[in-house]
């Protein structure tokens, strides 16, 4: 199912701009482009990284699940390549979760929270860049892409789930430990591990860490949302299937600092 709307409006004069060479974003209007964004989702997540596919998986070599229906495809294409999808972010906003029933993130966090606030939300997912292409314009080119749909939607609010390779917490304890210090969302706003899954972020003293040391180590997706001014769930979540470990994602639209929101926005 694609948003009916993007579809009568794919050429809208919106996405004419949110080009860098030879790669542009745009948001999938057909069953094709969806698979090609399904398939880089296996390329990344279960070829590269090491996610435990299913039999059916496993067989059709791509990345597929019952919230595809229901979501948009926000990609980044190679138009000098024959369009080959090379970034692609899933995203599903409030009225399209209420036809699904659920939105992802609530399998790994209680984000009631969010599912209150009053404005218009938006959860994030499935995000994912080609080897070859993770360079600085085709993340900016994405998150552009991104900027033009919350603005084309009116969306107050993001959320979702970023990761970290490895299930091992003790790798990832000092990360952990300077997000919960530093970066914790405010209450009104906070999602908080379920509590079957809760693994515990406050691991570090706030003193023995080195901020701008960690700061830099951090994934480019996470730095990225913290510095538009997102805050962390309380609690970690062990992702066995895709070998990862999760931390909770909150940005409230208003509160981008004034270079990104000039920059990406």
């Amino acid at each position: 199912m694609v948003t009916k709307s993007l579809i009568e409006k794919k050429n809208h004069a919106i996405w004419n701009d949110v080009t860098h060479g030879n790669l542009k974003a745009i948001v999938a209007t057909s069953p094709e482009e969806i698979l090609a964004a399904q398939k880089l989702r296996y390329e990344v997540f279960y070829e590269e990284m090491g996610a435990i596919p299913s039999k059916e998986t496993l067989a059709k070599k791509y990345d597929s699940d019952a919230l595809d229906e229901y979501c948009d495809h926000l990609l980044v294409i190679d138009t000098e390549k024959n369009n080959t999808v090379v970034a692609t972010y899933r995203l599903l906003r409030r009225e399209k979760s209420k036809q699904l029933g659920y939105f992802y993130t609530a399998s790994e966090y209680d984000i009631s929270a969010i599912i209150n606030y009053k404005g218009n939300i938006l959860e994030l997912g499935r995000s994912c860049v080609a080897q070859k292409y993770r360079t600085q314009p085709t993340v900016k080119l994405l998150w552009r892409g991104l900027g033009t749909y919350i603005n084309f939607f009116d969306i107050d609010l993001l959320f979702g789930c970023a990761s970290f390779t490895g299930t091992d917490v003790k790798e990832h304890a000092t990360i952990l430990s300077y997000l919960y210090h530093n970066h914790l969302a405010p209450k009104e706003i906070q999602p908080r591990t379920l509590e079957k899954y809760f693994v515990n972020m406050n691991i570090l003293p706030k003193s023995s860490i080195n901020n701008r040391k960690v700061f830099a180590s951090l994934p480019p997706l996470i730095k990225a949302y913290l510095r538009t001014g997102g805050f962390i769930g309380n609690g970690a979540f062990i992702d066995t299937q895709f070998n990862t470990t999760d931390v909770c994602i909150v940005v409230k639209t208003d509160l981008i600092k004034g270079r990104y929101l000039r920059h990406y926005f």
